[in-house]
């Protein structure tokens, strides 16, 4: 059983990225929990004075939630009718990391799936601070859906490596099943000017290789120093559907998630961004 948290604040990018989590796991039994933290939402309503009258606006907004999750439900289930998908709606008090990382913790689940950006939709950014967050400090996979993207099954993916990083099992085979009922490729790139790779790194891709057997891997190198530059032109040229990459300190994605690196490259992903992280649950 697949377990999937969606979180959304009913907007249009976040019905686009739980529309694709239907999609991406149609062949798999999933249970799929769609979240609504709403505490900004309590809080943004104007100066709260009083008690009685805080608990007031939550119990009302608490009702709003509760409504448009169920018409979410019933909206999601008349757009991807699948037998092997059952729905679990949850509003809570709270801020969406919080209310997120709890409900991975409690339940185990597998991956978040969410929109890049929320309802406020700044196309300056590539990422909105929610998902931002999500990405750095949620301890499971997150996929992140772009603005308005067209589902279609991800059959290229882009796996940038310096083959330093530590890799889960659990994630890695999450990515074996996902990229092996599509049949895709895995494109395995690794970024550095030493070409030569030491006896960890070996060991380190030879792990990779094992645990990704259902997928195609292909395995290039590239001396393109920029390693934003470097994902940015292999992704246009090899037309990639999917880029995947490892979350953790000193890695290729802290520097491709530091909004001052984004602004300057101007990477603004067109494609979904699957995040693996390497910390222990």
């Amino acid at each position: 059983m697949r377990k999937i948290v969606v979180p959304t604040d009913f907007s249009d990018n976040a019905f686009n990225a739980l529309k694709y989590a239907c999609e991406i796991f149609k062949y798999e039994r999933s249970e799929i929990y769609i979240v609504h933290a709403y505490a900004d939402e309590v809080y943004q309503l104007g100066n709260i004075k009083e008690r009685s009258e805080l608990n007031n606006r939550k119990e009302e907004v608490s009702q709003r939630a509760t409504e448009a999750l169920a018409e979410l439900v019933h909206k999601i289930k008349e757009y991807a009718p699948n037998p092997k998908h059952s729905y679990i709606s949850l509003g809570a008090f709270g801020s969406l990391i919080d209310e997120v990382n709890d409900l991975v913790e409690k339940e185990n689940t597998d991956i978040v799936v969410m929109g890049t950006r929320g309802a406020a939709n700044d196309r300056g950014i590539t990422f909105g601070s929610n998902t931002l967050n999500v990405m750095k400090y949620v301890q499971c996979p997150v996929l992140a859906i772009p603005e308005d993207y067209g589902y279609h099954p991800p059959k290229e993916l882009l796996f940038p490596t310096n083959y330093l990083l530590p890799y889960k099992r659990r994630e890695l085979k999450l990515l074996c099943e996902l990229t092996g009922s599509f049949r895709s490729t895995i494109h395995v790139l690794y970024i550095d000017p030493m070409k030569k790779l030491s006896l960890r790194q070996e060991d380190n891709k030879d792990f990779l290789q094992s645990e990704l057997s259902k997928a195609e891997l292909v395995f290039e190198t590239t001396p393109e120093k920029d390693k934003t530059m470097a994902i940015t032109k292999y992704i246009v040229h090899q037309q990639i559907d999917m880029l995947v990459m490892v979350n953790t300190r000193h890695s290729h994605l802290e520097d491709l998630l530091m909004p001052t690196t984004l602004n300057k490259i101007g990477l603004h992903l067109k494609i979904p961004f699957l995040v693996l992280q390497n910390i222990a649950r």
